[in-house]
């Protein structure tokens, strides 16, 4: 093989140069794309604000309250009845704007957290419940199995918009019906319907 290399070494150097042409030609002179930079200071005084967030700032807020109306003019003859106009009208609008704020639903009481870590059920042994999910119970004021067995669909729905990563696990799992058959001492119909404990 060396020998062959040495009688012909011009060759395989020609043959070397012509591969790095094509190379070149192929990956860098066939490109087409340009990329041309805008050499306007965009943060100067005087520019123009982004296009794409002109809407979110000319927009109305979100949460605004709806506009207040304005009180009707009382007649010129009627002397001494504007207090009493007056006061109607800011009682109706008090009632306007009352009406039209939503109050949010009181969050759930949560148990005081001495008297919950002493009497907390062991929910680790709820099938799909680990130790991460049990504290993230817990911290939710979460601690008994009396309490799962109770939940409503609503309950369901709240608890596990706060679940995060673990969301939908209470449906898939029956947490319902596995903390029903654990609150109520049940070993025996758990084991026959979730397996063993």
């Amino acid at each position: 093989m060396m020998e062959l290399v040495q009688a012909n070494w011009l060759l395989f150097i020609v043959a070397l140069l012509i591969g790095i042409a094509v190379a070149y030609w192929v990956f860098v002179a066939t490109r087409r794309t340009r990329v041309e930079t805008d050499k306007t200071d965009a943060l100067s005084e005087g520019a123009a604000p982004a296009a794409r967030n002109q809407a979110l700032i000319d927009a109305a807020p979100a949460n605004a309250p709806p506009p207040i109306p304005v009180p009707p003019a009382v007649p010129a003859g009627m002397s001494g009845a504007g207090t009493a106009v007056a006061a109607a009208v800011a009682e109706q609008q008090a009632d306007a704007v009352q009406a039209h704020v939503e109050t949010p639903a009181p969050p759930p009481v949560a148990e005081p957290a001495a008297s919950a870590q002493e009497d907390a059920d062991d929910l680790g042994r709820i099938k799909g419940v680990g130790p991460k999910l049990q504290a993230l119970l817990n911290s939710l004021g979460v601690t008994r199995f009396a309490q799962i067995a109770a939940w409503s669909e609503a309950d369901i729905d709240r608890i596990d918009a706060q679940l995060g990563r673990f969301e939908g696990r209470i449906r898939r799992d029956s947490w319902v019906d596995q903390a029903a058959l654990l609150a109520g001492g049940d070993t025996q119909g758990y084991e026959e319907k979730f397996g063993k404990l």
